[in-house]
């Protein structure tokens, strides 16, 4: 089947235009290496207050009401296009114009209204895609209207399929039961399908009603149909697993791309010119400028399952080597406290940046050595992959797509691209952390050809979209 089928990815965020992790880059990056590919993909989101202040290119297509329960509510449509890649906006100055994209009080509300505005813009932007391709929660009631409410009383949807995927399985949009109708505008025979364990649960309502489940790495989609990983969902998992699929993440290799990249403080190809971006850092964040020591880095959501136990276990010990340590990221209060005190414990060793700053990041992977990831879940992963771009080592535990993309370094061999480890035990983290920091002072010929050779790893969507689009093919060949 040729590839000139239309595609709409649903999602509540897609870089440049809002993002909080890496959902943000799968959506602003795979449309972009479908559409090369010849598939007409286009992405629709909210129009965040944030999304309006800074991007000034963004033009109105068209308005209409849209009705949830009985709500009546104003809806206003926009678009761009960039990177190829055509983007609606879903408006409304109550839901969406908001200090933050998540963590209202009313966010199922929010993303039910934008789902419905989302199916209903449909003929008013002349584009009924042959696939609707939703995203996690927020957008997981596009599948379940479509399919129990759209499809009975409108026959131009009636052809569209669904995909929906699950980047993380730990969010699922789990509510009372007693506001089905009220806020999701769902009546009393729709129960069955978003009822799980005695609440409404948005996610097990997408993996009903969807035509095909995917999830973003193969060792992931094996591992959320165990209790261990699923987060409760894996009964519902099992049941679907012929509609489910992993397929690996990839990353915007030009974004990411140490020769261009101009958050950069200086852009480099090779090693040596790695050590200016490390030195700059260095000075930028009042650390001792010195190349001989190994900077670690960690740029994570300041939560339980990244690790972050394992490290405030070991770290003390860890510290005692000669060693400088930066953290970047948001999230548990807990956490955010833990390292500032660590700064303030080791001046010259640690630095704690408590903020979700995408240019620094970007600083961050120019100038570390060793880029450590000791997740005890990861779905996929986009930072060990952006990591290896700029030529940080990345230290991982064997678990989703961190298994997937990252093999042990043998040292006599040469194969393999960074350090991992398998049991989720801290002192098995200490000791391979030590063994790349063994490597990078004691191995310096070895340190650079590791360094060169994960630099050169092809981690674009190019793969990855290839599989999306054999995935779509046999999708759309469905009875």
């Amino acid at each position: 089947m040729p590839n000139n089928f239309k595609v709409l990815f649903v999602a509540s965020e897609a870089l440049p235009f809002a993002s909080t992790g890496g959902l943000a880059d799968v959506i602003g990056s795979l449309p972009a290496a479908l559409v090369k590919k010849g598939v007409d993909a286009r992405v629709v989101i909210p129009y965040y207050g944030t999304v309006k202040n800074k991007f000034k290119e963004i033009s109105y297509v068209c308005d209409y009401n849209v009705k949830l329960a009985w709500r009546n509510q104003y809806c206003g449509i926009h678009t761009t296009v960039y990177n190829g890649v055509t983007f609606y906006f879903v408006d409304n100055e109550y839901y969406f114009n908001r200090a933050s994209l998540y963590g209202s009080f009313d966010d199922g509300e929010r993303y039910a209204f934008f789902s419905k505005a989302v199916l209903d813009m449909l003929p008013r932007v002349d584009f009924f895609p042959d696939i609707i391709h939703t995203n996690d929660w927020q957008s997981a009631l596009v599948g379940i209207y479509l399919k129990q409410i759209y499809r009975k009383e409108n026959y131009n949807y009636r052809p569209i399929r669904v995909i929906h995927s699950i980047h993380n399985i730990e969010y699922q949009g789990v509510y009372d039961p007693f506001i089905l109708g009220d806020v999701f505008d769902l009546a009393p025979e729709y129960a069955s399908i978003v009822d799980y364990n005695g609440a409404i649960n948005l996610t097990k309502g997408a993996i009903v009603c969807c035509d095909r489940l995917t999830t973003v790495s193969p060792t992931y989609a094996r591992e959320i149909c165990t209790p261990e990983y699923s987060a409760g969902l894996h009964n519902i998992i099992n049941q679907y697993a012929f509609k489910t699929t992993g397929i690996i993440n990839g990353i915007d290799q030009n974004y990411y791309n140490p020769l261009t990249d101009p958050d950069l403080y200086a852009k480099y190809r090779a090693l040596s010119g790695k050590v200016k971006n490390k030195l700059a850092l260095q000075k930028e964040l009042n650390l001792p400028e010195r190349a001989d020591v190994p900077v670690i880095s960690m740029i994570t959501r300041l939560t339980s399952h990244k690790g972050l136990d394992l490290v405030t276990a070991v770290i003390d010990e860890f510290l005692n080597d000669d060693v400088q340590f930066v953290v970047l990221g948001t999230g548990d209060p807990g956490f955010e406290s833990f390292f500032k005190r660590l700064e303030e414990k080791y001046p010259e060793k640690v630095k704690a940046i408590i903020a979700y700053d995408k240019a620094l990041s970007k600083k961050i992977y120019g100038a570390s050595d060793i880029f450590l990831m000791p997740s005890k879940s990861e779905p996929c992963g986009l930072a060990q992959m952006i990591a290896s771009r700029y030529g940080a080592v990345p230290v991982v535990r064997e678990t989703g797509g961190l298994y997937d993309t990252i093999k042990y370094y043998n040292d006599e061999t040469g194969e393999g691209n960074g350090f991992t480890f398998k049991n989720y035990n801290a002192h098995d983290m200490l000791y391979t952390l030590r063994k790349a920091e063994g490597l990078f002072r004691d191995y310096k010929d070895k340190w650079k050809e590791l360094c060169g050779k994960i630099m050169k790893i092809d981690f674009s969507w190019n793969v990855s979209a290839k599989a999306y689009i054999e995935l779509y093919s046999e999708v759309l060949s469905l009875d």
